[in-house]
């Protein structure tokens, strides 16, 4: 008797039919099994179209579905369907969320507190450091990032979750078994070991740009919110965003200098209604992210290197004006706002004026937990 579970993976593997379809015919047919088997005309009953039926009677002449299964296995690929109860609860409740999803490496209870850190394959250096620091923050506060392993901003994310010693998912445009781009197998490899890689796509699905749209649904669908920080006006971090603001879900987006092309898409997704991430911190409160471990550290948060320690002694007793603070410290203007802006949406300082900023570190200290 064979598994049905290889049913489910045997309907997956047939353009056309999704989310919609499938529920179609375990409606009618009371599972995939009955539904494999079932001739052309009860096919068409269950309300599929001539096509669609055409399509299901040549896979079933070509496909041994208990050996599809049984190849997948020996991949060290699990598959989940809808109907498990280890499917992404955040997930199983978007609009038509995917039948089937193949995982390589594994999915807990904890990833439910997740957020996705989106951007430009052409990332900037303002764009890589805000990235990573703000996925390093998101991981002390007991956060998994939710990426698409695509050049840029993703890997970014991806690595800097993995080097704070966190969890991360890399939702695929192609099958688990295949890395793309290829660069990124070391990569893959990682998270695999700490967290999973993530398709709709059965494995041996090659990386079609048609394919990568369609996933940034599930990008959105694992997680608590979006985080896009860097895009262009075309770039598809802003569908990810479309996705998961159709899906209730929060968007936050990263503002950036506005003659910056990589920024026009984050700055548009702010005017038509994004929230302003300013403050790393803004992510937790919008949120209301109150029993996860960020409230379990009690580590003081401090400057992370010489220039933003310089910036925080001369802010520590009065705020003081970006010009002023450039003469106190005798360091250039540039490096005075590049790191006044890290440090803002780190939660170390804010701006209380025009260009005058104060620390604000005390009151983001954590509670002591004892």
């Amino acid at each position: 008797m064979m598994n049905e579970r290889a049913f489910w993976v045997a309907f997956n593997k047939i353009r056309g039919v999704g989310a919609v379809r499938t529920r179609k015919l375990l409606d009618h047919f009371g599972s995939l099994e009955s539904a494999w088997q079932a001739p052309a005309d009860e096919l068409k009953t269950a309300g599929l179209s001539q096509a669609i039926v055409q399509s299901i009677l040549r896979a079933r002449a070509e496909t041994d579905p208990q050996a599809d299964l049984d190849r997948i296995a020996a991949l060290n690929i699990q598959v989940l369907t809808i109907q498990d109860g280890h499917y992404p609860r955040r997930l199983k409740s978007i609009d038509h969320p995917p039948p089937v999803l193949y995982v390589k490496g594994d999915l807990r209870d904890a990833d439910e507190y997740a957020i996705a850190v989106v951007g430009t394959r052409q990332k900037t250096a303002y764009g890589k450091q805000v990235a990573a620091e703000l996925c390093q923050f998101l991981v002390r506060n007991g956060i998994t990032i939710v990426s698409g392993l695509a050049r840029g901003i993703d890997s970014v994310a991806h690595q800097a979750a993995i080097d704070a010693g966190g969890r991360t998912i890399a939702v695929m445009g192609c099958g688990v078994d295949i890395v793309y781009p290829p660069e990124h197998r070391e990569l893959a490899r990682r998270i695999i070991e700490n967290g999973a890689l993530i398709s709709d796509y059965s494995p041996g699905t090659q990386p079609e740009g048609v394919n990568f749209p369609p996933r940034n649904r599930i990008i959105s669908g694992l997680s608590m919110a979006t985080v896009v920080v860097e895009a262009g006006e075309k770039s598809g971090a802003l569908i990810t965003a479309e996705f998961a603001a159709r899906q209730g879900r929060d968007v936050f987006s990263v503002p950036g200098p506005i003659f910056t092309p990589h920024s026009k898409g984050t700055n548009r997704l702010i005017q038509d209604g994004a929230i302003p991430l300013n403050n790393f911190n803004d992510i937790l409160t919008a949120l209301d992210i109150d029993q996860v471990e960020e409230f379990r550290y009690a580590r003081r948060i401090l400057p992370e290197n010489e220039v933003e320690s310089l910036l925080y002694e001369n802010m520590k007793k009065d705020a003081m004006h970006i010009n002023d603070l450039k003469s106190a410290t005798g360091l250039s203007m540039e490096k005075v706002s590049a790191a006044l802006v890290m440090m803002e949406l780190k939660g170390l300082v804010k701006q209380v004026g025009n260009m005058i900023y104060i620390s604000i570190a005390e009151e983001n200290t954590p509670y002591e937990t004892g």
